[in-house]
């Protein structure tokens, strides 16, 4: 294991053989990068595994994306922490670093996101419950009043005949009470004040039944025409709207993909009254900063870590490395000047080869 993080430091390994004392900081360095990346392995994973969520293979998607992401990700830290020279300036080393800090801060974003869904998971699945069950409500309403729009004519006629209705029922009402105060001889304004089912209540009670008939005939109408409305309900598909019960809620909640679960989770904080819930929303703006400064960790470490004898090692062996190099480019050349004659002469007789050659043929 050992071994294994100094060479995910990208260390080499003869080098810092002969330096004891520095193998602990390395395999720090080493074991940062490991778990940089296998933390993006898993984020890179749980994610995926909701874009492919009802597929049969969706969990072997994931396990190979998040595989493959992870990998990129640790290589991507290696080669960085790798390059950063520790013979040069602080400067110059936090130059050469920044692309990889501005980098890292991406990287944590996305990194972040997939794994705070899943501590929020259950919040998310409230959130969500909610959202579904108005935008439900919200497509009910909005079937309904174009609906509505569409039969705008016959809703009219209706509205007319319950109206009509109602007014009758009430004046039957009235007229009712009437007659009961004329049959027991209560005086009022509209009956005589004589005890007993005369003439004038006779004619009450007929005009009563007739009034009666026709607010049956009414109301014969009035159910007629919302069971014709009923019937274009039904055949346009309106009635087969329903509010979610808990079980629809639930497989739903369960096959909602990437783009509902992360705006669920950007408007976790929101309460439905309006207000903002801070500590829910500093909980997942600090959670973000975490894995963003826990991705920027490999760059770090090795910034703050001061130059030492491997790195100092390092240094004298790309030196001797690059005189070798130049040594063997001046000794080339030295001995292509010393060679000149020898290819003059063998490129003369070639030539007087070919010229004999040519003679003889002719």
């Amino acid at each position: 294991m050992k071994d294994f993080f100094c060479w995910c430091a990208g260390v080499h390994a003869d080098t810092l053989a002969k330096y004891p004392e520095e193998h602990n900081k390395y395999v720090s360095i080493g074991a940062t990068i490991f778990f940089t990346g296998l933390f993006a392995a898993l984020a890179g994973g749980y994610a995926l595994y909701f874009v492919f969520s009802g597929s049969d293979f969706a969990f072997f998607y994931a396990m190979i994306f998040g595989l493959i992401w992870g990998l990129a990700i640790f290589n991507l830290d290696r080669y960085i922490v790798l390059s950063i020279d520790k013979s040069r300036s602080s400067g110059m080393q936090l130059l050469q670093a920044l692309p990889r800090i501005l980098l890292a801060i991406l990287i944590g974003l996305v990194i972040s996101r997939p794994l705070e869904l899943k501590i929020f998971d259950k919040e998310i699945r409230e959130h969500l419950r909610a959202e579904y069950l108005v935008q439900q409500n919200a497509k009910i309403d909005t079937l309904n009043k174009t609906f509505e729009n569409k039969y705008l004519v016959e809703y009219g006629q209706l509205n007319a005949l319950k109206s009509q209705a109602d007014s009758m029922d009430s004046n039957i009402k009235t007229a009712r009470q009437q007659l009961n105060h004329e049959i027991f001889g209560t005086k009022t304004d509209e009956t005589s004040g004589v005890m007993g089912y005369g003439p004038y209540a006779k004619m009450k009670e007929s005009e009563l039944n007739k009034q009666q008939i026709y607010l049956d005939s009414l109301r014969t109408r009035i159910q007629a025409k919302e069971s014709e409305l009923l019937q274009r309900k039904t055949a346009e598909g309106l009635m087969d709207q329903r509010i979610l019960s808990d079980k629809s809620l639930d497989s739903a909640i369960n096959v909602a993909g990437f783009a509902d679960r992360n705006a669920a989770l950007s408007n976790l904080h929101k309460k439905p009254d309006g207000t903002i819930n801070k500590s829910t929303e500093y909980a997942v703006i600090f959670i973000a900063l975490l894995f963003i400064f826990f991705e920027c960790l490999p760059v770090f470490v090795k910034l703050m870590s001061g130059r030492d004898a491997y790195d100092n090692a390092l240094k004298n062996k790309k030196e001797i490395n690059y005189y070798e190099s130049d040594t063997e480019v001046r000794v080339e050349k030295s001995a292509i000047d010393k060679i000149d004659d020898y290819r003059i002469d063998a490129s003369i007789k070639r030539r007087m080869d070919r010229l004999q050659e040519e003679f003889s043929d002719n």
